[in-house]
């Protein structure tokens, strides 16, 4: 029989195939720590580096994911020069408003925002830059048989070719290192 038949003997017998549905990720977990204000509002411009850091996470469930996340930030906060305080915008997920990542954030003095609950263009910037990231690396990448390893190989010498070599014309055509280089900041 073909599934049109099936189909339609269910429909007049009021029967339905249960199709379990798939849960979206969210790292919303609720209100475990007060909101804080938007203060990126949509404006990334920054006239300087360090003067606002943008970030995300790419929906995987791991629980090594909050310490990778906290390392990074002790890392980058470690790499601040004095008088540097930059606005850290994130989403409202649950890794933002753990404790330990509001400690980390008051003992370095930067101020934190946060974009609406569900409002990806609150921190489009960000999400921007996974899309060139998927565009270029991902979707050009044949995956049968990629170890994680590999994977994290793989994007590494790719986010050191975008920052080294990928040039934005936002940046007068320069790559990221290039123009911080004309900064003297390198």
């Amino acid at each position: 029989m073909s599934e049109k038949v099936i189909r339609r003997v269910m429909r007049e017998n009021g029967l339905a195939a249960y199709r379990p549905r798939k849960r979206k990720y969210s790292s919303y977990r609720g209100e475990i720590s007060p909101a804080v204000p938007n203060l990126i509002n949509r404006d990334f411009h920054a006239d300087r580096p360090n003067e606002k850091w943008l970030t995300d996470i790419v929906p995987i469930s791991d629980d090594r994911l909050l310490r990778r996340k906290t390392r990074m930030l002790d890392k980058a906060l470690g790499q601040l020069h004095d008088g540097e305080k930059p606005i850290v915008h994130t989403d409202r997920g649950c890794h933002y408003r753990w404790p330990g990542w509001i400690k980390r954030m008051n003992d370095a003095e930067v101020k934190r925002s946060m974009s609406k609950k569900g409002c990806s263009p609150d921190n489009s910037a960000c999400e921007g830059f996974f899309g060139i990231v998927k565009n270029e690396l991902f979707y050009n990448l044949d995956l049968a048989g990629v170890t994680k390893n590999e994977f994290k190989k793989e994007l590494n010498e790719y986010l050191e070719w975008f920052c080294k070599d990928r040039i934005k014309m936002s940046l007068g055509g320069m790559s990221p290192d290039d123009y911080r280089k004309s900064l003297n900041l390198i």
